[in-house]
């Protein structure tokens, strides 16, 4: 009888425990989702920086109330950084510590297989005013208003600028401009734009300006 009673009891729990098991499969949440570049880590001014939900906030000074407060602004853009074949993502950030500041970053969250991996970011400036952001060929191109030298912080952005960047390895970094058919190429000005490829530069027709100098435009090979 008692041996009945036992064998019965320990049926009664691989039961019980089966029904848990399951039950508590159904029931269990799902795991979180980590595909996703605003849960991403990224690199700024040396320092990484975790976001949850596109935000972070970290202390401003070991022991420090104050927060220096990190979030995602936008102007996304999607493409091919890395060559890859699989589409990146480049988007703005905004970091504030407290101060007048409102300082401006972009970075890139490279795809692969198991999620995105966050690279440095490279600072904007400070209260600007962003247009646009795009991918082409590779490259990224960052569009935004900014002051003109010397302007005090309380003007109003004027001038256009424009920044280049590509992907080196899992680093973002500031790039020559890549341009295509017909736009200008080379010369000796700082960051002279190279064409793209399938194209050299060549003297632009009919210009009597010396070419080591000035530049040309981008023709076919």
């Amino acid at each position: 009888m008692k041996t009945s009673t036992v064998v019965g009891a320990a049926v009664a729990l691989v039961v019980a425990g089966g029904a848990w098991y399951w039950l508590g499969q159904g029931a269990a949440p799902a795991a979180p989702l980590m595909n996703d570049y605003k849960n991403a880590t990224y690199v700024i001014d040396g320092q990484p920086v975790a976001l949850v939900g596109g935000r972070a906030e970290t202390p401003a000074a070991p022991g420090s109330a104050s927060k220096v407060v990190t979030q995602y602004f936008g102007n996304e853009a999607t493409g091919d950084l890395n060559g890859d074949g699989i589409p990146d993502v480049a988007f703005l950030l905004t970091q504030d510590a407290g101060g007048s500041g409102t300082f401006y970053y972009v970075v890139a969250a490279l795809k692969d297989a198991s999620g995105y991996q966050g690279t440095n970011a490279v600072l904007l400036g400070d209260r600007i005013a962003p247009q646009t952001t795009e991918i082409r060929d590779g490259q990224l191109v960052v569009n935004y208003a900014d002051r003109v030298a010397g302007e005090p912080m309380t003007a109003r952005p004027s001038v256009g600028v424009s920044k280049y960047l590509r992907v080196q390895g899992t680093s973002l970094v500031v790039a020559r401009p890549v341009v295509g058919a017909g736009e200008r190429c080379g010369g000796n000005m700082l960051n002279a734009p190279l064409c793209a490829a399938g194209y050299h530069c060549a003297p632009a027709p009919g210009s009597h300006l010396p070419f080591g100098d000035v530049g040309g435009i981008c023709v076919a090979n």
